[in-house]
């Protein structure tokens, strides 16, 4: 299956190795470095998952996943967070926002694709670019 994931994450280093993983198993990655735009491009186009870190310039990942929940055109996409929090209560506090998975960084190269398959839908949006 060829999903279209996007990624909202500021760290280039960490957009460029999950593409980079993602893209080697024929997914489609489209990114955006903040909180809005990464918003705005989840309500503008179909994706099958979305990875969002919480700590985001601009509106930071627990907003932007509220905001997504509470949109009927991304109620039901997956949403995983993927952060560096990782202090008591921070798994529950994404769960709280609307994310239905949390990956921790830095992430497994071998085994970050692995864990985001059990998220992605039988079939893609089949959407061309």
């Amino acid at each position: 299956m060829n999903a279209r994931i996007l990624m909202i994450e500021d760290n280039e280093q960490n957009r460029y190795l999950a593409t980079f993983l993602l893209e080697h198993h024929g997914h489609r990655v489209f990114s955006e470095p903040d909180g809005p735009s990464g918003l705005a491009r989840a309500l503008g186009e179909p994706f099958d998952l979305i990875l969002l870190d919480i700590q985001l310039p601009g509106m930071d990942g627990y907003a932007v996943a509220r905001a997504l929940r509470a949109n009927d055109a991304t109620r039901c996409v997956p949403i995983i967070a993927v952060t560096s929090y990782a202090m008591a209560g921070d798994r529950e506090n994404v769960f709280a926002a609307g994310c239905d998975g949390y990956l921790e960084k830095p992430i497994d190269p071998e085994h970050f694709v692995a864990q985001l398959s059990r998220f992605l839908p039988a079939t893609s949006t089949g959407v061309q670019p």
